[in-house]
């Protein structure tokens, strides 16, 4: 892949939501190398639905460990629970709650923090339900020897590829097993794939693809919200979509780097730019954006 060099540098810094701030000396001394940071990444976080096979029982408190956005207040929670190096693996009942995108978003900072160009996709994986396309969201980073984008899930742990049987490397993730946004989008639209098999608990269908493709161009953007942040042109029905508008959106979440000034500027668009206020899906509110 020939892509220019102005565009990866946009994808090399730390912004917005993956900005450390004030904490980013925590990100001091911690490897280079990719697989290895994912490393550091699952000896920190632990998985708000997957805590259970970990042998933990999660406290309401450390459920609302989930609901942080900035990578700032997930290193806020991470020392505040034990304050040595991030190096240094925590025990599982000492480690920051979280859900993919909080394993997404620390990873991608890091790797932003080491100058290699990355960023979070939001999108759909085959690996954990049979037959289905699960809601979820995985590393996407530039390796400049192979010269292509590889996806990275940066959560799959060894007890976790062994729970869902996992197969394949976590570190170079098949494009058939994660569809990001649009691509499912794409598959669900045209009906090479089931909409309903694009799931998250109880939820599925185009509505759901199309929430996610707001997101992922959100994303695209630096703005990692949520996976139940809902703003702009989200809806909640298959009827409510503006099915055009997601066309055109879908096509940008495919190939982000085909046209750097169209993504840039749909998120000028109301319906996709996140405001200052956005609603809270599972606690039922709204809340501010900082």
């Amino acid at each position: 892949m020939n892509l220019d060099a102005s565009i990866l540098e946009t994808w090399r810094r730390p912004v917005a939501m993956s900005d450390a701030g004030t904490r980013a000396a925590l990100f001091d001394g911690l490897p280079d190398d990719v697989g290895e940071l994912a490393e550091v990444v699952q000896g920190v976080l632990m998985h708000e639905h997957v805590a259970p096979t970990y042998g933990l029982t999660l406290s309401p408190e450390q459920h609302a460990e989930a609901h942080a956005r900035a990578v700032t207040d997930i290193l806020k929670g991470i020392v505040g629970h034990d304050p040595r190096p991030l190096s240094a693996a925590r025990p599982v009942e000492a480690r920051q709650v979280g859900v993919c995108r909080h394993f997404t978003l620390l990873h991608v900072a890091m790797l932003r923090s080491r100058g290699i160009a990355a960023r979070a996709r939001c999108g759909f994986a085959a690996y954990f339900v049979k037959d289905m396309f699960i809601d979820h969201w995985v590393t996407e980073y530039f390796d400049d020897a192979a010269g292509q984008w590889v996806l990275v899930d940066a959560q799959l742990d060894a007890r976790q590829r062994e729970l869902f049987k996992v197969t394949f490397d976590p570190l170079d993730v098949p494009r058939e097993q994660f569809l990001v946004a649009g691509e499912a989008w794409r598959r669900g639209r045209d009906g090479t794939t089931d909409p309903k098999a694009f799931a998250i608990l109880d939820m599925s269908g185009l509505w759901l693809i199309a929430g996610n493709v707001i997101r992922d161009v959100a994303a695209l953007n630096n703005r990692e919200m949520l996976p139940w942040d809902v703003w702009g042109g989200m809806s909640r029905t298959d009827a409510e979509i503006d099915t055009g508008f997601i066309d055109r959106l879908a096509g940008l979440s495919r190939a982000p780097d085909a046209d750097s000034q169209a993504l840039r500027s749909a998120f000028s668009d109301a319906r996709v730019a996140v405001p200052a206020t956005v609603f809270n899906a599972v606690l039922g509110r709204p809340e501010t954006v900082s």
